[in-house]
Parts: structure tokens; sequence; C-alpha cells
């Protein structure tokens, strides 16, 4: 957890009159300089919110709170009993996970009224991570010191911290935002999940401009239904979080977001792609496709404050609607269009790093390899149209499905990777605690079941299935591997295993023959140099 290098100090009395029900213990003469929620990343002088978990309540770590440090336990009536034992302050509360944001502003002053960097949030099934990584590119092209959370990595005035999740906990979130503050950060990009929501990590915090990308399924292991799910997006677009919305309306659901936001309003679409391009052409910004190839996507977007042709540095339409959905975020923020025209016309584009979206391994010949982040059929569906509008030759897709995850899209990742390639190679991903064989099983019956005459291969483990996958292609061609994206392990039975998609990918590519850019990421196996 980052926290500011010199936090404020509070009077844990006063902390106590703010949000305690009851108080047991003497709170008088402490000070408070810090919220947390995992007694292994806790600092002496904070405060330790014990919280029901799923097996345990985390006040039976209130003894190893106390050893480290820890100046009070807040908790709920259950927890308070438990903590009785670590001799420290309790302060009961009804609902410390819900109250765990406000806490965390009031501690590290990072609540709406507190002087903060210009706040961006983006939410959306596919291509909050884009957008975010986007909006800070551009930042920095207009000469902006920013920061950046997103399920990728953590960015602060250049350091690049890699991420836990795709949100923090609400006291993680407020303690970089006042690190950021603290380093002076102009901007920062948020990455805000529905889980983030649901879970009160972004309590606390108005955004001064929310965007919208699609809706499409996914984390059906988390939500009843796909209207819960989407139910969980909408309070973003309230006046408590945020102070002016973007919306791109090339889903069904934007239409619906717009309607039911509770904030100022504006419209991103991009016809050509959109599910009702009518709808998407009356949009304020409307979206255009010149080009697309595998270094990028150009595009105009014209709109209010006029028209501008730029490209995104990753392939596909939709990473052109991410792009414009960001510059008109840049735009509701305050950010003038002359200063963000001028900026990418010096540059010849957009210069943003998206780790692990739609990422080009290979080189200039031999076949394109990209590694992607996807993991939903809408994902898959779009990505695969992109690689394919780019490819000369035969495409290959390369994937997997989690396990312990949303089981119930399987069967339509599997139909729409075997829709969409002339060849399927199917592996494993993370199969966590489930059997890796059956999750293979289900997905190579899906794909047989949609097309029974098409050329499906299964193989594992992935180091193995990326060497066959390569074999099977040539010149021309492509493969598309979706699902590892930027990340640098596989979780097998609760252990994160050392693994990198795009390594392995150079690796076989070398291994037979073709050459390969020098590697921008560090090589994450613990048994080599």
């Amino acid at each position: 957890m980052l926290r500011p290098a010199n936090p404020p100090r509070r009077e844990l009395s006063e902390l106590a009159s703010r949000f305690a029900r009851e108080i047991r213990g003497d709170v008088n003469g402490v000070a408070v300089s810090g919220i947390t929620l995992a007694t292994a990343d806790l600092r002496a002088g904070e405060a330790f919110v014990a919280i029901q978990g799923v097996n345990r309540h985390g006040a039976e770590f209130a003894v190893t709170a106390a050893e480290k440090g820890a100046v009070a336990i807040i908790t709920d009536d259950a927890g308070a009993a438990i903590a009785e034992p670590a001799g420290l302050p309790v302060l009961i509360v009804d609902d410390p996970r819900g109250v765990l944001g406000a806490l965390s502003a009031w501690v590290y002053g990072t609540g709406g009224d507190d002087p903060l960097p210009l706040l961006f949030a983006t939410t959306g099934t596919n291509g909050k991570t884009s957008v975010s990584h986007l909006l800070e590119g551009i930042l920095d092209q207009i000469g902006v010191v920013t920061g950046l959370s997103s399920t990728a990595e953590r960015h602060i005035a250049g350091e690049v911290i890699v991420s836990r999740l795709t949100t923090p906990e609400a006291s993680e979130m407020h303690a970089l935002l006042a690190l950021m503050r603290e380093r002076d950060v102009e901007a920062v990009a948020v990455e805000v999940s529905a889980q983030a929501l649901s879970r009160h990590r972004v309590d606390g915090i108005l955004f001064d401009v929310a965007g919208f990308t699609n809706l499409s399924h996914d984390h059906l292991d988390d939500y009843a239904d796909m209207e819960e799910y989407f139910e969980a997006k909408l309070p973003l677009f309230r006046p408590d979080r945020a102070r002016r919305g973007v919306v791109c309306l090339d889903s069904p659901s934007g239409a619906i977001v717009v309607e039911r936001a509770e904030i100022p309003v504006v419209t991103v679409g991009t016809p050509s792609i959109a599910a009702d391009p009518d709808a998407a052409a009356l949009a304020d910004w409307v979206v255009r496709i010149d080009e697309e190839r595998a270094a990028g996507t150009t595009f105009t977007m014209t709109g209010p404050a006029g028209s501008l042709t730029t490209t995104v540095p990753v392939i596909g339409p939709h990473m052109a609607a991410n792009a414009a959905l960001a510059i008109v975020m840049l735009l509701e923020g305050g950010y003038g269009w002359e200063r963000i025209v001028t900026a990418l016309e010096r540059d010849g584009g957009i210069r943003a790093f998206l780790p692990g979206r739609t990422q080009l391994i290979s080189g200039e010949h031999g076949p394109a390899v990209f590694v992607d982040f996807g993991h939903s059929p809408d994902a898959f569906e779009k990505t695969l149209a992109a690689v394919r509008r780019v490819t000369p030759g035969k495409v290959l897709m390369l994937f997997g499905a989690d396990g312990d995850r949303d089981a119930s899209k399987r069967y339509d990742m599997a139909r729409t990777a075997v829709e969409g390639s002339d060849i399927l190679v199917i592996t494993d991903h993370h199969p966590r605690f489930e059997d890796p064989d059956s999750i293979r099983a289900t997905l190579v019956a899906g794909a047989r079941q949609a097309r029974p005459d098409a050329e499906i291969h299964e193989s594992s483990p992935p180091e193995k299935a990326i060497v066959e996958a390569i074999g099977l292609v040539g010149e021309g061609d492509a493969i598309l591997w979706a699902g590892p994206g930027h990340q640098d392990y596989r979780d097998i039975r609760g252990v994160r295993t050392p693994y990198s998609a795009r390594e392995l990918a150079r690796r076989a590519l070398k291994a037979a023959g073709w050459d390969v850019p020098d590697s921008r990421w560090p090589v994450p196996y613990a048994d080599e140099d």
C-alpha cells in the first residue's frame, strides 16, 4: 500500500466523535496517521479496520495489529468482542467497510471538498484500462504531471507500481491520492469497476469526469444477472460521485446511462461499430475510422469544438472509440481543444503504452502475434475482427478461461473465438482451484458445437500451446493470444506462478527462427537472470 511520505496526523478522539457509534477505551491524546484493512501492510500510528471476511473476521488479527503499532481498532459489534485482547481503543460502527471511504477521506484529507488533482474515472465492461492509459498518455503529451490507477499498473508522477486490484480498497485509494497530491500530480486517471462501486472502494471520492465505455456479458460470478451488474455501475453518474460524464453510445447500455445519469453528460459514438449506428451518428462527438494497420488505427472525431484526425497506437475501431472517449473526457475536465490538437499533431498521434491491450509482440517478418487482456465474448469478437482486417493470411486464436469465475460466459467465449478465427487453440489460463482439463473440455465442446468443421486444437500448458500455435502459421498470418495480457503470473491452486505470455510468445517466435523486437518488460521467471 502506497502512502504519503508526510501523512496528516488526526486526533483519534475527533475520528471517534465523527464516525463511531460506541467507543471502548481511551481515545484522548492519540494521533492517527493512516487507515488500513491489512495487518501485513500496517504501519505504526495507523488505525486497523477489521471487517467480516468470507471465512474469518478481521478482528481476529487485532493482537497482531497492536503488536505492529496500531493505535485503534475500528470494527462492528461482533468484531469488538474479538478485538478486546488487543488492549487498544475499539471504535464500533455498524458497517466498517461501508464507512471505510469516509474514514479514509477524513484521515487523508481527500474528500470532495479538499484540494486534489483533477480526477477522471472510467467504467464499463471492456476498455476501462485502455481509456485510463490513453488519458494518461495524452495528458503527458500536453505536459501534465499524471497519476494512474488501472488493472495493470499504478503510476505516480512517472513511478510505476504493479496493481493488485482493478480498483484499490478505499483506504489504499485515498492514501494513493494523498501521495499523488504530495508529489504535485495534476490529473489522475482511475479505472473503476462495478465491484469497486458495490464494495465501497471509491467511496468518499468526487470525480471531476466519469466515462462509460460499454456493457457486455461478464462478472456474473459477482452479480445475479446482467441487470444487477449494470445497476452496479450507474451510481458513478450521480452528483455525489462525479461532476460530469462522457458516455459512449456504441453499446445499447450507453443510451440508458445517458437517460439515468443525474449529472451533465456528453456523448461519443462510432457508427461503423455501434449496435445502433443511427443513434451513434447523433452523438455529440462522432468518430469515423479512416485506416487500420497493425501498428495503429487512424480516426477522425468531429464535435462541438472542431474536427481532429489522429492515430491510436493499437489496432481496432473499438480502440479508436476508446481514444475519442478519452479526448472528450479531457475536454470536459477543462483541458483546451487547441492544446490537445496541437500536441497530437506535433507527435504524429497519441503516444500511449497500453500494456497487454492488443500488444504486438512480433517483428516485421513472420506471423503477427498479438497478446491481449480481453476475456469476454464481446472483447473476443471486437479484437478478432480488428486482427482479421489487418491480416492478409490466416488468423489463429489462442485462449483459455478463468477458473472459479463466471462460467456462464465460457460457451459464448468459445463460440465467438471459433467463429472469428481460422484456427483455434484452446489452452489454460488461471485454473485457480478448478480442474483445468474440465475447463478446456467445456471450451472445446462449445467451439465444436458452434463450428463442427473448424480446425480446433487443445494444448496444455500455455508454454507448449504457444509453440504449437506458431508452428501452425507462417508469414502473413496472425495469432491473437487473448486473456493473459499484461499479467505476470498464473493462479494455480491459489499460488501465483511467475508467467508472462508476452515473453513466452517472444521465445516461441525466436525458437521458430523469426526475429522479434527487444523486450519492453522484465522476464518474470525466478529461475533466470
